[in-house]
């Protein structure tokens, strides 16, 4: 509670507000967060599914055939496959890999490394990203990712530039689909509430 004490000058009573006001807001984001994190996978999946089938190579584009990915990548893919059961199940469906990888999974497949090799594929998923600009969706998501894992951690968010981060929401979703943002983002009303009602 030292954060929230500290936030309303030790008044116990509106630092419990603030509390629950933290948690509120936690909960709407995380439900932001969730549609947003599935949207992002399935766009790069997609996309880079659509290049591996291009280059007619058998089995899937996280088979990494071209040896493209990273060793932390490739890490993270091993697990993917193991808690999916698809160590020995090599057939298994790829969307049970794909949804075991995690959200810094994605965001890492965006970095400036793969600019020349996986970006080119995965842009085409984001037809209306402003300038097909790779460095401005990883700071988004980027920025996204570090407030999933403080939600996650049921850290304070009263410090955090929270209709910023909407407003990344938003623009990734805007990025593959306008028509997106007003399902994905349904509960922005609430959260709209919830920060101008911050106590």
């Amino acid at each position: 509670m030292t954060t929230y004490l500290h936030a309303c000058g030790s008044d116990l009573e509106r630092a419990l507000e603030l509390y629950r006001w933290n948690a509120n807001v936690s909960g709407a984001l995380w439900v932001a967060l969730g549609h947003v994190e599935i949207v992002l996978r399935n766009a790069i999946h997609d996309a880079l599914t659509t290049r591996h089938q291009r280059s007619k190579r058998a089995g899937y584009w996280f088979d990494d055939p071209r040896r493209e990915l990273d060793p932390r990548a490739l890490d993270d893919i091993t697990t993917a496959k193991r808690r999916a059961g698809q160590v020995t199940v090599p057939a298994a469906l790829p969307g049970k890999v794909v949804a075991e990888l995690s959200f810094g999974f994605w965001r890492y497949l965006l970095a400036r490394r793969y600019s020349s090799t996986l970006w080119p594929a995965i842009r085409h998923s984001f037809p209306h990203l402003p300038g097909r600009d790779r460095g401005r969706l990883e700071r988004q998501v980027i920025r996204l990712h570090q407030l999933r894992n403080r939600i996650a951690h049921h850290e304070p968010l009263i410090r955090e530039d929270l209709p910023a981060r909407v407003a990344d929401l938003g623009s990734i979703l805007d990025a593959v689909d306008p028509a997106l943002r007003p399902w994905a983002l349904d509960d922005a009303g609430r959260l709209t509430t919830l920060l101008a009602n911050r106590p």
